[in-house]
């Protein structure tokens, strides 16, 4: 079971990887370093497409992750 967990988390760790580098980057330009993404904060728009697509196999990725991560520790502890 516990190698079984592993290749699992390697596997995902991999894939989520290449998800985040496939993301939209969400920067513009450089005078959103000077306001701190004020412009993003007000104009704020839900993600469309791709976009959401990525966002949410991240996020789903991310959570498959950590309870692969929690059952490796229980394994672990016994």
């Amino acid at each position: 079971m516990r190698n079984i967990l592993l290749v699992l988390m390697l596997i995902i760790s991999v894939v989520m990887v290449v998800t985040i580098m496939m993301q939209p980057s969400k920067q513009n330009s450089a005078a959103s370093a000077f306001t701190g993404g004020a412009d993003s904060l007000f104009g704020k728009q839900k993600a469309r497409g791709f976009e959401a697509v990525m966002q949410k196999t991240t996020a789903i990725l991310g959570a498959v992750w950590l309870l692969c991560a929690l059952g490796l520790m229980l394994l672990a502890s016994n």
